[in-house]
């Protein structure tokens, strides 16, 4: 069950991530973060790994986003 919600945490921070995507928004980073965080540590409490998985993979590619556009340093 935490495994489904971490997962619906995800793809709700993947559906956040894409308007910070484009140029001038990579602020917007630093609000779906701590979202895909959430979901992380929703799906580490969890037997399967799936949902921490994708929200690992959430994090390393805004993180990556966010110091290329200078936001994180």
């Amino acid at each position: 069950m935490l495994n489904i919600v971490s997962v619906l945490i995800g793809l709700v921070a993947l559906v956040l991530g894409i308007v910070p995507f484009l140029p001038f928004f990579a602020w917007g980073y630093w609000f779906v973060i701590p979202i895909a965080v959430v979901g992380a540590a929703i799906g580490a409490l969890s037997s399967r790994n799936g949902g921490r998985n994708l929200n690992l993979i959430l994090i390393v590619i805004f993180g990556l986003r966010l110091m290329l556009g200078g936001g994180l340093i």
